[in-house]
C-alpha cells in the first residue's frame, strides 16, 4: 500500500508540476489569457506542497521524482502534444523508472 500511495503522490506532483508550466507556457508563449497564467502559478504551488506527503526525506524524494518527471513529459508530450516518443525515450525513460524504484523503494 505504501509503493501504491507513493507512486499516486508522485503521479499528482508531476500533473500539478507539468501542468502548472504548461499553462504559464500557454500564458507566456502563446499570448492566452493572464489568468491562464495565474492559474498555472497556483498549481505550481501545490506541486511544492505534495511532495511533503512523501514518507522519505527531501533529497530522495526529489532525486526519485526526477525519474518519474521525465516519464510523465513524456507522456505529456505524447497525450498533450501529439509528439509520440520515439524508440529512444521510451528507453530512457524505463531506465528512469527502474532508478525511481531504486531510489525510493529500494529495502534498506
Amino acid at each position: 500500500m505504501f509503493i501504491i500511495k507513493s507512486l499516486a503522490l508522485f503521479v499528482l506532483a508531476g500533473l500539478a508540476e507539468i501542468g502548472g508550466g504548461y499553462l504559464v507556457w500557454q500564458w507566456y508563449r502563446e499570448s492566452h489569457s493572464i489568468y491562464i497564467g495565474v492559474l498555472g502559478a497556483i498549481i505550481l504551488v501545490l506541486y511544492g506542497i505534495i511532495p511533503t506527503f512523501q514518507p522519505a526525506s527531501f533529497g530522495r524524494v526529489y532525486a526519485a521524482y526526477g525519474g518519474i518527471f521525465i516519464v510523465m513529459a513524456i507522456l505529456w508530450g505524447w497525450m498533450i502534444d501529439k509528439k509520440p516518443p520515439d524508440i529512444f525515450e521510451l528507453i530512457g525513460g524505463g531506465i528512469c523508472v527502474i532508478g525511481v524504484f531504486i531510489i525510493m523503494y529500494w529495502p534498506r
